[in-house]
């Protein structure tokens, strides 16, 4: 793990069924999996060849764990003075800063409007950047909120994001794409009708051939595969437990 300030440096699944959520990605992704061995707890870590991406743990029953869901960790400096300013902004502590001994220190929060996400700060070097369009890693990250002008105002005073090229959709809004020192790595947008999360878009090597995994693994496509500005097609699914993901790739 890495913890260049503001940017998204992990991933957990949070799983009903650990196992089945294991055997799903990694069929549909095409991930490895190992236990982290952390004492006290089953906590197994999903790879794309050695190169760590996320972690996967089973539901603990209590507070932000509670529900099946992906979790995206943004790197901090300090964790504690990260959850006291979002605290300050209206933003909500669900898990207060506690550490993950010999890894680092973590906090679970949310937004001001509801959507959750977690605050990490390290103890390890930061590994090297991923190769852009390397198969099996979190290429998008996607804020679906009630209101985008107020989300991205919030995560631009916490973390410095930037704004860069927003697109007009319609009457679905503006999709307003964010920067964290270099290229765009995200996009907000407003989706009043749901509760707000944030979605995050793997890379896979063929769009059409990874959707047939995930149906035939008993997932569900909820968008149909998109092609984007670039070249790029994409598409939102569901897994088994009913959690959001989507998957992006070069081709059909």
């Amino acid at each position: 793990m890495s913890t260049p300030s503001g940017t998204f440096v992990w991933y957990e699944l949070i799983a009903g069924d650990p196992a089945a959520a294991e055997s799903f990605y990694r069929t549909v992704i095409g991930w490895q999996a190992r236990d982290a061995e952390v004492p006290g707890m089953t906590y197994r870590i999903l790879s794309a060849g050695e190169r760590p991406v996320a972690g996967l743990v089973g539901l603990s029953g209590e507070g932000a764990s509670a529900r099946p869901g992906w979790l995206g960790y943004i790197g901090v400096d300090d964790v504690d003075a990260a959850s006291a300013r979002i605290a300050a902004a209206s933003g909500a502590i669900l898990h207060a800063p506690a550490d993950i001994p010999g890894v680092g220190r973590f906090a679970v929060v949310t937004d001001p409007q509801g959507a959750l996400f977690a605050l990490f700060q390290g103890e390890e070097q930061p590994m090297p950047p991923v190769p852009e369009g390397a198969p099996g890693h979190v290429a998008w990250h996607e804020l679906h909120a009630r209101d985008e002008e107020a989300a991205f105002a919030f995560y631009a005073g916490q973390f410095g994001w930037t704004r860069a090229d927003a697109l007009d959709m319609g009457p679905k809004g503006l999709y307003q794409m964010f920067a964290t020192g270099g290229p765009p790595v995200g996009g907000v947008m407003a989706s009043p009708d749901a509760a707000p999360f944030w979605l995050f878009y793997i890379t896979v090597e063929s769009l059409d051939a990874a959707l047939d995994r995930a149906a035939r693994a008993g997932g569900h496509t909820v968008q149909d595969p998109t092609e984007i500005p670039g070249g790029q097609w994409i598409a939102q699914c569901r897994d088994p437990e009913g959690t959001p993901f989507a998957l992006v790739a070069p081709r059909r």
